[in-house]
């Protein structure tokens, strides 16, 4: 049997001899190796016994450029990419989920929100007045659409997101305003990006086809320039119509670049730039009647519909080592995000007694429509200082950051056309554009009944927060079996926001937020450990920034007070005076690094109480009237999940999360003792991925989301407006052709599954999941 002759690729770092003394080393060798080969005989007749060596195993692994992998388990990630998280992550006090880069190849999903919403303890949620551009996410009950992070700071705004530029993908559960500041009342979400290294050079390509005029590009290449500088370049292209709904689309196009460069020993410095273009034909989904979702519906999209989003950044980013012990690392960041959508919806209602065809149920459309400009700016300063007291090792992390978030809101304004009269809101005529006719069926020319005309219009929000924070961490190991975490943080705000089109009125708020992280942990064995931690998290009246209206996380101010209907100025006193909102989360867990470190298991057990919240009052919808600190509720749930080796061959990542939530306290006593909105209480998701052959793998992922029912963040649910629950599986298989050269198989939702992710309040938008789709994809490396 002949030797396999593995080529590998030397980091730049080990570079040291040119080709010329390579050339004479080779011949050198060569010599010792033939001199030897003639000695051996000698020095065996010498010996009297006979030495067995171990087998030396050779083994072949694919350069993964994440500082944050664990070496030759693809699924399993050792540290965070936040490096506030001084310890691995098997060793940190929280339940943190990170998603690799190759579990996200393998499961077919590139948009964050699709990857995001597999996974246990997290949903989605749909709205409109900016939340309809669909990346919103709900973690443990809470509303998390403004907790999204890129390399530790907060991407604001609402957006598309992809994964394209992404090298893990982290969610950390449980209130954490330590680390992420404002917000972040459920967790938050860090995108940790691809960046130069000059560790090895390697290129990355993929072309992929599939069902449904599917078609993607991509390129990842890091070319070592010297050995101190390096630059990396990302590219993308991607089109599919939405599986068995088109014309309904989804485009993608983008370019992240990164370089690095380390002009001394001590200091390294890496400047990115990203750039995405986002363009979609929205489908908006199905819609209840008498609760029951409507099945075998057209695609009712107007021609002239759109969803568009265009990202940039620019990113720098120094680290200096100043000795063995003190480094300081500097993120600075400034991005712009243009958004843009026109989308139609489709419910059911009865038509009007004036309309000409007479009465009878149909099914009208309805136009939803915003545009966005947001622009941010945010300088992060963390000072790493390592330091023996008292015997104990401590790790301390002192912060300082400053964040400029400017979000301008505004309306298209739109004209469309009618066949039909309809019954309003408040159950008067109105000239409608009607699905269906008297008898039932669809009418022609479905995607044109609206021949809707759109232009842009003027701004109605201009919101703007500024916020300097400091903060203190400390990790300390109390003795070889204890290490206790300890944070404290600052937020100093100065928030203000103009809401109208014609007449303005200004909002302003000044305060500050103080939150805290205690986390405690004993290792019991040298492979696993339990934990307590205690968080906190605050958020500020009129925190979100897409929306004014109450019922959607905007402003919420009372409209009347002891002396009847207040003022615009009582009002705007009254909301200057607000309390921020406060969630406190206790949590016990344990964590098992097993199998040599090449699977983590975890479990936890947690309580997430949110209090002082802002409540919209009954009837009071899409306004800023509501109550200011009125409402009180509280998730409990445990979780479990793994990640990593289960078995030689077999790798593993998922979880389960059973959550039961209930409303304590309420202006409205009618709400108490009721759940959350958007919020099943069972969610799971597991993906494996058995290597049969050392050239072929195959695998799949099932996701389960149990019923939920819709409402507005944090209303007590709407018990008539169900979604019902699902299972989704997904296949998977991949081969390796040679060295270079590997073809993967993805089929999603193989059973066609019809599955539902997410209803509007009013059952007005029943979110579709993607229908059976088929994939292929050719990798190249080299």
């Amino acid at each position: 049997m002949k030797n396999k002759t593995v080529k590998t690729q030397i980091p730049a770092s080990f570079r040291v001899q040119t080709r010329t003394q390579t050339g004479a080393v080779a011949r050198t060798g060569l010599a010792l190796g033939m001199s030897t080969a003639v000695l051996m005989p000698a020095a065996f007749a010498q010996s009297n016994e006979t030495q067995q060596l171990a087998p030396v195993t050779v083994v072949e692994t694919a350069i993964d450029p994440n500082p944050n992998a664990e070496p030759g388990v693809p699924y399993k990630a050792k540290t965070s990419g936040d490096e506030r998280h001084t310890r691995p992550l098997a060793e940190t006090p929280q339940t943190i989920t990170v998603l690799t880069q190759q579990q996200m190849l393998d499961t077919g999903r590139s948009d964050l929100r699709d990857i995001l919403r597999a996974q246990p303890g997290i949903t989605l949620g749909t709205g409109e007045n900016g939340n309809a551009f669909g990346d919103r996410y709900i973690i443990r009950g809470q509303e998390a659409r403004s907790d999204v992070f890129v390399d530790g700071l907060r991407d604001p705004g609402m957006t598309v997101r992809e994964s394209f530029a992404v090298e893990q993908l982290e969610i950390t559960k449980g209130p954490s305003s330590t680390f992420a500041g404002r917000g972040a009342t459920g967790g938050a979400i860090n995108a940790v990006t691809k960046q130069a290294t000059t560790d090895v050079d390697f290129t990355k390509l993929s072309a992929g086809i599939g069902t449904d005029s599917y078609r993607r590009l991509s390129a990842d290449t890091n070319y070592v320039l010297t050995d101190t500088a390096a630059i990396r370049v990302n590219l993308l292209h991607g089109y599919q119509d939405v599986p068995d709904r088109a014309p309904a689309d989804r485009e993608r196009n983008g370019v992240a670049l990164s370089f690095n460069i380390k002009p001394t020993e001590r200091l390294d410095i890496t400047a990115d730039y990203y750039h995405l273009d986002a363009i979609d034909k929205p489908d908006l989904g199905s819609w209840l009647v008498n609760g029951k979702p409507q099945t075998n519906i057209p695609v009712y999209a107007q021609s002239g519909d759109f969803l568009e989003s265009t990202v940039d950044t620019y990113t720098v980013r120094a680290k200096y080592q100043v000795n063995p012990s003190v480094r300081i690392t500097n993120l600075t960041r400034y991005g712009t995000t243009d958004n843009g959508y026109v989308a139609t919806s489709a419910r059911a209602t009865t038509t009007h007694a004036t309309n000409p065809g007479g009465v009878y149920d149909t099914v009208v459309l309805g136009t939803h429509q915003g545009w966005q400009e947001v622009e941010y700016f945010a300088n992060q300063t963390n000072l790493y200082v390592e330091q023996e007291i008292a015997g104990m090792k401590h790790e301390f992390i002192f912060g300082l950051e400053f964040s400029d978030h400017s979000v301008l809101n505004g309306q298209y304004t739109t004209s469309n056309a009618s066949n039909c009269v309809t019954s309003g809101r408040g159950g008067g005529a109105s000239n409608s554009g009607c699905l269906t006719d008297a008898s039932g069926n669809y009418v022609a020319n479905i995607d044109s009944v609206l021949n809707r005309q759109v232009s842009r219009g003027a701004s109605d929000i201009d919101w703007n927060v500024k916020t300097i924070s400091l903060s203190a961490m400390d990790t300390v190991d109390l003795n070889d079996k204890w290490t206790l975490f300890g944070g404290l943080r600052y937020d100093r705000f100065d928030y203000r926001t103009l809401a109208g089109t014609t007449t303005k009125t200004e909002w302003k708020l000044e305060d500050g937020l103080w939150n805290g992280h205690l986390g405690l942990t004993y290792k019991f064995r040298p492979d696993a450990n339990v934990y307590f931690t205690y968080s906190t998290a605050s958020d500020f009246n009129g925190g979100e920034s897409d929306v004014t209206s109450c019922d959607y996380g905007g402003i919420c101010v009372p409209a009347t007070g002891p002396g009847g209907t207040l003022s615009t100025a009582e009002r705007q006193a009254l909301f200057a005076q607000s309390s921020p909102e406060l969630s406190e989360n206790i949590e016990l867990g344990t964590k098992w690094n097993v199998n040599g470190g090449r699977m983590l298991a975890t479990a936890a057990v947690f309580q997430v109480t949110k209090s002082d919240v802002m409540e919209v009052l009954g009837g009071a919808s899409y306004t800023d009237i509501g109550a200011i600190n009125s409402g009180k509720y509280r998730v409990r749930g445990v979780e479990f999940s793994l990640a990593g080796e289960v078995m030689p061959k077999l790798t593993a990542q998922g979880g389960v999360a059973f959550m039961n939530a209930k409303w304590l306290r309420s202006q409205d006593s009618s709400r108490v003792g009721n759940g959350l909105s958007n919020f099943p209480e069972t969610t799971a998701s597991v993906l494996l991925n058995y290597q049969a052959t050392p050239k072929f793998s195959f695998g799949g992922n099932v996701t389960y989301q149990s019923k939920k029912f819709s409402g507005t963040p944090e209303s007590p649910e709407s018990l008539n407006i169900k979604v019902p629950e699902y299972t989704v599986f997904d296949l998977f298989a991949a081969y390796k052709i040679d060295r270079n050269t590997s073809v993967r198989l993805n089929i999603g939702n193989v059973t066609d599954e019809t599955y539902y992710l997410a209803a509007y309040r009013s059952g007005a938008m029943l979110y579709l999941g993607d229908a059976r789709n088929a994939r292929l994809t050719l990798n190249y490396d080299f």
